[in-house]
């Protein structure tokens, strides 16, 4: 990380039920977890390297967000103001759910 914080070896995500889960993630959220691991990325960079919709990528960012999948930096950028960079929260995600 740009800021000397490490990612956590691993987080487990638990899920009260499978709905829950399938609320979370759909294909295009998992190519956005994907992307991340290997670099972080700005959310209309992120959209780019995706080949998505900057406002489609938002919604899932903030989703992923919403379940502590990803978390939010504020870098400036400068003459532009700030920028948000999307980052992983560990290195290793880990989901479960109770059915």
């Amino acid at each position: 990380m740009s800021r000397g914080e490490r990612l956590k070896p691993e987080k487990i995500v638990n899920f009260a039920n499978a709905l829950h889960l399938f609320e979370c993630l759909s294909a295009e959220r998992v190519r956005l977890l994907l992307t991340i691991r290997s670099k972080s990325l700005s959310i209309s960079a992120l959209a780019i390297e995706l080949g998505r919709n900057r406002g489609t990528v938002t919604r899932d960012v903030n989703k992923l967000r919403e379940f502590g999948l990803i978390r939010l930096r504020e870098r400036v950028n400068p003459g532009h103001g700030k920028v948000q960079i999307v980052e992983p929260v560990a290195q290793k995600l880990e989901m479960r759910i109770a059915i």
